[in-house]
């Protein structure tokens, strides 16, 4: 079976507090918010070696937060820094929406921080789930979620 990985994108690659108050990529100047750490060195390894280009991102957002997406993924330069191309780069507008998208690009790997889209992915068949840097639910919560807590920890499982 050929692996492939779908990664969030807020509090996953970009950088966001734990809580539920906004960081400056939603109300300031999103440029100046830092990706999580190791986040694109970690991406990169993944692309270079167990998933090549079977990478995509998948995240939900409306308009306005998808355009400061893509301009974020450009100015911190995405795309030559961990070789996922922009045609591999997914939205999507509503939580429940990213199962049937993780069904249609055929994932069999997801990384959120939100447990209710691992629970969307889990419904459409993705079998390898990671919670990462989990806050609120215990473990106990979602046995069938391997929980990470940083890249460098994701990218050796």
């Amino acid at each position: 079976m050929t692996e492939i990985l779908g990664l969030d994108i807020g509090r996953v690659i970009i950088a966001g507090d734990s809580g539920p108050a906004d960081t400056h990529f939603f109300t300031g100047d999103h440029l100046r918010t830092p990706p999580m750490d190791g986040a694109l060195e970690c991406i990169r390894r993944l692309v270079k070696g167990r998933f090549g280009e079977r990478v995509h991102l998948i995240s939900k957002c409306h308009s306005r937060i998808e355009r400061r997406t893509r301009e974020w993924l450009a100015h911190v330069q995405f795309t030559e820094t961990t070789g996922i191309q922009e045609n591999r780069w997914h939205f999507c507008k509503e939580r429940p929406d990213k199962g049937p998208l993780c069904k249609a690009l055929g994932i069999t790997h997801f990384v959120d921080d939100r447990l209710d889209n691992l629970r969307h992915a889990s419904e459409a068949g993705v079998g390898h789930l990671y919670w990462f840097k989990p806050d609120g639910d215990s473990p106990e919560n979602a046995p069938e979620h391997q929980r990470v807590n940083s890249w460098s920890e994701l990218v050796s499982r």
